[in-house]
């Protein structure tokens, strides 16, 4: 990593449009917001490819709307919204969207791909891990066409027609069983389905990065022992620290996935981070740690399975219907979707700090913000 002096540092923030500072070794970055940060965090962000393996776009159910307006409306997505994105400090998403079919799977890519067509100076599809680093680069927000599911495999040409229409990412299986695999609410855990093996393999085919995000336990144990490639679990959290969690993974399969070469992303939901309230963000990197010391930093990243924004920035009545409508298994508690004080724009801000705090280097908090996933989808991607 190269060192620069605060003098330098400073100057260059404040030209790239950073956000306002106060020169007294903590500085504002959000114009809306009192929040500050030390010089450190700042300069870790400023200096990051910062990527997020689960990140909806606009993830607001009350947002939706909007969201399929810029999909759909030619100008609706403004300056204003995309500096939204890039005052985030996230550089690169992973969509996570869902579909029930191929066609539904070629309408949503269609979609995206006008949608990024329409705005080529702030946006880029991200294809090969070199279009990662260019996005930095070039100050756009990429977007990775990733699925939390496997409906769209229909057959397993359907993989390659997938992969051309911009897919590079792609689960098993969402929380229940698909032809592909079982996921981790399903009662009777059967794993990966003689297709889903043959759907494995044609991904790594065509350098698809499988995904074990939803996963159920024995799903992911046997996607480890087919793929020929490392496999990744875009978000997710440890079940060591949530006790009976069925979305969280078992030190077995997280030591299995690094041993494969493969990362797993940390979620942000509290009730995924920790069983009881309250939850903080040192729960969250409680997470960060104990994939640390059970697999090596090199193996653990972002995934918050949120987006610009969580529910818990929607009216009150719609958080609490969405919490009192998410299935029991998720054993849903508090009034919270997203850890307090990782709800907004500024998660990744206050992700940074937590880990300055909790004594990270300077080179893990990099490989932590997405060092990690480059890599891993480098060697996945060919590129």
């Amino acid at each position: 990593m190269t060192l620069i002096s605060r003098r330098t540092f400073v100057c260059s923030a404040l030209a790239a449009g950073t956000g306002p500072f106060v020169l007294r070794g903590r500085y504002r970055v959000f114009a809306s917001s009192t929040q500050e940060y030390p010089e450190r965090v700042v300069r870790l962000m400023k200096e990051s490819l910062v990527v997020d393996m689960l990140n909806q776009f606009l993830y607001r159910f009350d947002q939706k709307e909007l969201k399929e307006k810029w999909l759909m409306e030619p100008g609706a997505f403004t300056q204003a919204d995309f500096d939204r994105f890039k005052s985030s400090g996230v550089h690169v998403i992973n969509f996570g969207d869902g579909v029930g079919s191929f066609i539904e799977a070629q309408e949503l890519f269609g979609k995206w791909n006008s949608f990024i067509a329409l705005y080529p100076q702030w946006l880029m599809r991200i294809n090969d891990a070199a279009d990662m680093a260019r996005a930095r680069e070039q100050g756009k927000l990429g977007i990775l066409y990733g699925l939390q599911t496997s409906a769209q495999f229909q057959g397993v040409d359907d993989v390659n027609r997938c992969f051309g229409l911009g897919q590079r990412v792609s689960q098993l299986s969402y929380n229940f069983r698909s032809l592909v695999a079982d996921g981790a609410f399903e009662p009777n855990d059967g794993g990966i389905s003689e297709y889903g093996g043959k759907v494995i393999e044609r991904m790594n085919t065509v350098r698809m990065a499988v995904d074990v995000g939803h996963a159920s336990d024995k799903t992911k144990l046997e996607a480890l022992d087919i793929s020929k490639a490392p496999v990744i679990l875009s978000h997710g959290n440890c079940r060591s620290l949530i006790p009976g969690g069925l979305r969280a993974s078992t030190d077995e399969a997280i030591r299995k996935l690094a041993a494969k070469g493969g990362v797993m992303g940390i979620s942000d939901i509290a009730f995924m981070v920790k069983g009881t309230e309250p939850v903080t963000i040192d729960d969250v990197v409680d997470h960060y740690d104990h994939v640390r010391d059970l697999a090596g930093i090199e193996h653990v990243g972002v995934g918050s399975d949120a987006g610009i924004e969580s529910n818990d920035l929607a009216p009150p009545e719609k958080l609490k219907t969405i919490l009192d409508g998410a299935d029991k298994r998720y054993r849903v508690h508090g009034t919270h979707e997203v850890v307090a004080g990782m709800e907004g724009p500024n998660r990744m801000w206050e992700l940074c700090a937590a880990l300055v705090r909790r004594g990270y280097t300077d080179e893990h908090i990099q490989l932590v913000l997405g060092g990690n996933w480059v890599r891993v989808l480098k060697e996945i991607w060919g590129s």
